[in-house]
């Protein structure tokens, strides 16, 4: 199988520490997207700090890893032009799992047998969960864009750098009830994802005082006919407040379509997998609200990396929200190598879990006591007029 590898070891000067935090020293991302890539300090000449990302370019995992990884290599690009980290560049390899298990492990093996201190992984269980089998407890691995709860595990040095889904739809959730809605059906498939986020949803709304009257079945990908159930719906006599889902972009429009049809006039609230297929270039989604991973104001961090990286590449960042989670990864993993010194991977991995109020460019990341899922932010973003506007976050 074909394999991409990239690497970078770019060299300045030292970055800035600022002590009296918990920790030696705080990675000061700030003053690392403020770099001129045209005017680099000298190069460092410390051991490299080596870090991997087992990414998927495939059409599965594409959508995320992709402006991830070219978001990581424009940031390691940055902090070695702003000195390094404690007078060490950083050193990063990319090699592309292209949606397959077995490469997955090959890659894997192949990083741990560079010596890379940590380890970045791709969004879906079913390729995490064969990098685990590799990285075996031992070296750190961070998962760029997952929310899949079960690949959080800090006894086994497996984190996630986004939300988890039991935040991301208790933040939903959280969302309905705050809008003042009362009544919601759900469209769920079993398992993970699309399943999970429902029942968490519904716990958590009528943990508030709402009613989920109606969960209806659905096949995620494949399902474009939603007929029955806009039928049973306008039978009911009383439209719901909101539909919540955790469908891709193109099934949540063609099922608004049909509602509307069948002239049930409601609202709309979908996960984070509304902006990974492309909500935002989906006719039929004006005015719905999705969970997501930032949102690029002015004066954010998120911003500033992806106008960075417009200025820098000639080009815009494919996607800022997963290109963020990538410098997150980096940022958590530079703050555990500030705090103890070592790039051991075991030490690194440790530390990784004891970590509090990391800033990364999409938020405040912290592990402490939390299993592996950090505690962050989750933005509500509402589509207006065809782009995205923040209508909440919940930490």
């Amino acid at each position: 199988m074909k394999q991409t590898v990239r690497r970078i070891a770019f060299g300045a000067s030292a970055l800035m520490l600022m002590l009296g935090t918990t920790h030696a020293g705080s990675f000061d991302i700030d003053a690392v997207l403020a770099t001129n890539l045209n005017a680099c300090k000298a190069a460092p000449n410390g051991a490299p700090l080596k870090i991997g990302f087992a990414a998927d370019f495939s059409d599965l995992g594409g959508f995320a890893d992709k402006p991830a990884s070219e978001a990581a290599i424009y940031f390691v690009e940055l902090v070695n032009c702003a000195g390094g980290v404690n007078g060490s560049p950083i050193e990063f390899t990319v090699k592309n799992i292209e949606g397959d298990p077995e490469v997955t492990q090959r890659a894997g093996q192949e990083l741990v047998d560079a010596g890379v201190s940590a380890i970045l992984g791709p969004p879906f269980p079913d390729f995490g969960e064969p990098l685990l089998q590799v990285t075996a407890g031992k070296v750190a691995t961070l998962f760029v864009a997952s929310t899949e709860p079960t690949l959080a595990d800090a006894s086994a040095m497996s984190f996630l750098v986004a939300f988890d889904d039991t935040a991301q739809a208790t933040a939903a959730a959280k969302f309905a009830l705050d809008q003042g809605w009362k009544t919601a059906v759900t469209f769920s498939a079993p398992g993970p994802y699309f399943g999970y986020n429902p029942v968490i949803f519904t716990k958590v709304f009528e943990a508030g005082g709402g009613k989920v009257t109606t969960d209806y079945a659905f096949v995620p990908i494949d399902d474009m006919d939603f007929s029955a159930q806009a039928n049973a719906m306008a039978s009911a006599g009383s439209a719901p407040d909101v539909v919540y889902s955790a469908m891709l972009s193109f099934q949540s429009a063609v099922l608004r379509g049909q509602l509307d049809g069948a002239g049930v006039k409601t609202n709309y609230l979908v996960t984070d997998a509304f902006e990974a297929t492309g909500g935002y270039f989906t006719k039929g989604v004006e005015g719905f609200y999705h969970t997501t991973h930032s949102f690029p104001a002015e004066g954010s961090r998120v911003k500033a990396l992806a106008d960075g990286y417009a200025a820098a590449r000639g080009a815009p960042l494919e996607n800022a929200s997963f290109g963020g989670l990538a410098v997150d990864a980096i940022a958590v993993i530079i703050q555990a190598y500030l705090g103890t010194g070592s790039m051991d991977p075991a030490v690194l991995g440790a530390a990784i879990g004891g970590l509090n109020g990391v800033i990364g460019a999409t938020g405040t990341l912290s592990y402490s006591g939390a299993n592996g899922a950090p505690s962050k932010p989750v933005y509500v973003h509402r589509v207006v007029n065809g782009a995205p506007t923040l209508a909440a976050t919940y930490d």
